[in-house]
């Protein structure tokens, strides 16, 4: 067989060791499939041994065969990101059962089913970026508050212009607080801003021109 002309690679998935995979095998080798690549995951697991050893050896213009579409992401996210993937790589999936049972080719008539999957794909992120940009306005609304927390509270920042005042070196302090030097500089250059800024207060004597 000519090595450069484009090979059907399968993958076969089951949640759990417990479960067989030999049908998937079967109709993947009777779909013409020249390897196939197993995989015992579970639903909790990031790791993906079988599709990543898959991904490693497709080239453009080769397929990735599943039993059904189930078996290529274990989420509706990930089949859209596997998907996507696929798509940019120029390889064809093939799902020989389900609904969705057929070839879909990165170009022409298949194009449909990758635009698809890449609108859901969209989609998904919209839903996403909404809940999250809701979820902090309701946060606020209760008086969260978000960005940086200081590394150096009031009462700290405190003791750090009291010691600088004494003479004790940036580093010094650093070391006892465990915090950075930056961060010691930081806390100083802020209490002398604040200092600069501030108003003035008026005299002790009182009113100037007073003569009670």
């Amino acid at each position: 067989m000519d090595s450069t002309s484009p090979t059907i690679i399968g993958l076969a998935r089951v949640s759990t060791h417990a479960q067989d995979t030999q049908l998937q095998l079967d109709a993947l080798h009777d779909a013409g499939c020249t390897n196939v690549f197993e995989e015992h995951v579970s639903t909790r697991s990031a790791a993906r041994p079988g599709l990543e050893a898959a991904l490693a050896v497709l080239r453009p213009g080769d397929t990735l065969a599943v039993w059904k579409l189930d078996r290529l992401g274990r989420s509706v996210k990930d089949v859209l990101i596997i998907a996507d993937d696929l798509h940019a790589r120029g390889v064809e999936i093939r799902i020989l059962s389900g609904t969705l049972a057929g070839t879909y080719m990165p170009t022409g008539e298949g194009k449909f089913f990758f635009t698809m999957i890449a609108a859901f794909a969209e989609l998904e992120r919209d839903i996403i970026r909404e809940r999250t940009l809701a979820g902090i306005a309701a946060a606020r609304a209760r008086g969260s508050v978000f960005g940086r927390p200081r590394v150096i509270g009031p009462e700290r920042a405190a003791e750090v212009r009291a010691r600088r005042a004494q003479g004790e070196t940036l580093a010094s302090i650093a070391a006892s607080l465990g915090v950075s030097r930056t961060s010691v500089s930081r806390c100083l250059d802020g209490a002398a801003s604040r200092a600069t800024t501030a108003p003035a207060a008026p005299p002790s004597g009182g009113i100037a021109g007073d003569e009670s």
